[in-house]
């Protein structure tokens, strides 16, 4: 792999990121500019209008999407007691980052984020805000080569793999067709996570609204995005066989809501789930 591939940034520097095309939408500047945030370009919003213009309730659907992380970071710091996490698919920083979250229940909490795009490279160093007590690093990589994330010696300088880890994969797998199997990429990243160690994951899915979610597949095939929304039965191979925690495979709204439970939590078109690695 060529060093643009796979830079990284720690305590002890950065190198610099590929260079980045702004010519063509991209899927994490579109869900920056639908959180309302101002690191996205005139083709990212052109793209972001159009799939609003099919669902009016995406900006929602983004909102919810960070909000399970939020939720889901809680859950492992205090209930399952994990203090370290691999977030894949990082996305552009914005407001209750990971390590923002869990460094809040647990300051020592250690945290490697993992993002191929060469514009939330740019902006890593909002990731890098880590407590004394904790730590944070960024890999430039990619998903659909999990053991380059695997063997990096940035992960093992941030992280102790003999101890359980969180694995986020929030809204990112629909992001890899079928044909480079996210599956098998997903399985080598589970097997070389020790026992009690969980994997939290968001996923699009046509599944609530069919007619709309294949209409934004076709404009993100336009725009030469990849976009695959997957059923609650392919949503659930990812976890493989760890156990799912309570309440399993729902609605991402209705995955342990702070509050009132949503009158209508398919409004937002996300699988979520939890799941733990049996010792």
């Amino acid at each position: 792999m060529t060093k643009d591939a796979w830079s990284w940034v720690g305590r002890d520097g950065a190198w610099e990121p590929a260079a980045i095309d702004t010519t063509v939408a991209h899927s994490a500047r579109m869900y920056d500019y639908w959180l309302g945030g101002k690191t996205n370009f005139a083709p990212d919003r052109e793209l972001g209008d159009a799939v609003e213009r099919l669902i009016p309730t995406i900006r929602t659907m983004a909102r919810e999407n960070r909000r399970f992380l939020g939720r889901a970071v809680r859950h492992l710091v205090h209930e399952q007691g994990i203090g370290q996490f691999l977030d894949i698919g990082t996305g552009i920083p914005t407001e209750g980052n990971t390590h923002q979250v869990a460094q809040l229940a647990d300051p020592a909490a250690r945290v490697v984020y993992v993002d191929n795009d060469p514009i939330v490279l740019a902006h890593a160093r909002a990731l890098m805000d880590s407590t004394t007590a904790g730590r944070t690093a960024y890999l430039h990589a990619d998903l659909r080569e999990p053991k380059g994330i695997l063997h990096h010696r940035a992960l093992h300088e941030t992280l102790d793999l003999t101890r359980p880890v969180g694995l986020m994969l929030l809204g990112v797998l629909m992001l890899v067709a079928d044909a480079d199997d996210p599956w098998q990429q997903v399985a080598t990243l589970l097997e070389a996570l020790p026992p009690g160690s969980c994997v939290a994951l968001t996923h699009v899915t046509a599944d609530f609204d069919p007619q709309a979610v294949q209409a934004v597949v076709d404009a993100e095939d336009e725009g030469r995005m990849t976009l695959v929304p997957r059923d609650r039965a392919a949503v659930g191979r990812f976890f493989a066989d760890w156990e799912l925690l309570d309440p399993g495979i729902v609605p991402v709204m209705a995955w342990r809501p702070d509050g009132t439970p949503p009158a209508d939590p398919t409004a937002a078109y996300y699988w979520a789930g939890v799941a733990r690695k049996r010792s």
